[in-house]
């Protein structure tokens, strides 16, 4: 069974991630499909997929300090990477990442 929660907040892991993310062009198709996925993300911060404990890298978990990991679909093949977690009574979804397959696969060793 699927959690289902809604985020109260949505925030980019690290400045630079969120740098990207706004300096692409409004009609951009990524930014509309990140734009989308923060939407779903503030209706159920669980919608994306689960990815299991032992596949999460090492990087995120030592960078991030997570114990979750979800991805989420884009268009045309790409990833959107991102985890939850409670602050203070406050529901988070943290983008982590965003990239196309390949890079995805790279990112995971597959």
């Amino acid at each position: 069974m699927r959690l289902f929660k809604p985020a109260d907040k949505v925030i980019f892991a690290d400045e630079r991630i969120e740098k990207d993310f706004n300096s692409l062009r409004e009609e951009d198709w990524l930014k509309k499909a990140i734009r989308r996925a923060i939407v779903d993300f503030k209706e159920n911060a669980f919608c994306g997929e689960r990815i299991k404990k032992e596949l999460i890298p090492k990087f995120y978990i030592q960078k991030y300090e997570i114990d979750n990991l979800l991805w989420y679909p884009l268009p045309n093949a790409w990833r959107l990477v991102y985890s939850v977690f409670a602050n203070e009574g406050t529901l988070i979804a943290m983008i982590i990442e965003y990239f196309d397959h390949k890079n995805y696969e790279r990112r995971f060793g597959y």
